[in-house]
C-alpha cells in the first residue's frame, strides 16, 4: 500500500508541477524544490482527490486561513498559539522543525512530498476503519 501511495503521489506531483519523476523525493519541498506556487496547491489537492478517490477538506492538507489570523501570526512570525493551531489542523507538518524559525515565509519549505504521503496514508487508513 505504501508503495502504491508513493507512486500515485509522484504521478500527481509530476503532472501538476511539470517536474521529472526522479525529482519527487520524500524530502522534496513542494515550493522550494519542485517549484510549486500557491495556485499549484489547489491543483495538487484536486489531483490527489481524484487519484485516491477522497475528499480533502479546505485547510486540512495545506493551512490557509490560519495564516491570516492575528492571533496566530504577528509581524510575519507564527505565534505559539499559531503553532498549536497548525499542529492541531495539519498534524502531518513537521511543526517541531518549523518552530525553530516560525516565519510565515518559510512555512512552505515544510510542505514536503513526505507530508503528503503521510496525509494520504492516514486518510486511507481511516476510511478502511470507517
Amino acid at each position: 500500500m505504501e508503495q502504491e501511495i508513493t507512486s500515485k503521489v509522484q504521478d500527481v506531483l509530476t503532472a501538476a508541477l511539470g517536474v521529472d519523476r526522479q525529482e519527487v523525493r520524500p524530502e522534496s519541498a513542494l515550493s522550494r524544490d519542485l517549484g510549486a506556487e500557491s495556485i499549484d496547491y489547489i491543483d495538487i489537492i484536486f489531483r490527489l482527490e481524484k487519484a485516491f478517490d477522497i475528499k480533502i477538506p479546505s485547510g486540512e492538507l495545506f493551512p490557509g486561513n490560519i495564516l491570516n489570523d492575528d492571533r496566530y501570526v504577528q509581524n510575519g512570525v507564527v505565534t505559539p498559539a499559531g503553532l498549536d493551531e497548525l499542529k492541531a489542523k495539519v498534524p502531518y507538518l513537521d511543526i517541531a522543525a518549523f518552530a525553530r524559525d516560525p516565519q510565515v515565509t518559510k512555512l512552505s519549505n515544510f510542505f514536503t512530498v513526505q507530508m503528503i504521503m503521510n496525509y494520504i496514508q492516514d486518510r486511507l487508513a481511516k476510511e478502511v476503519k470507517a
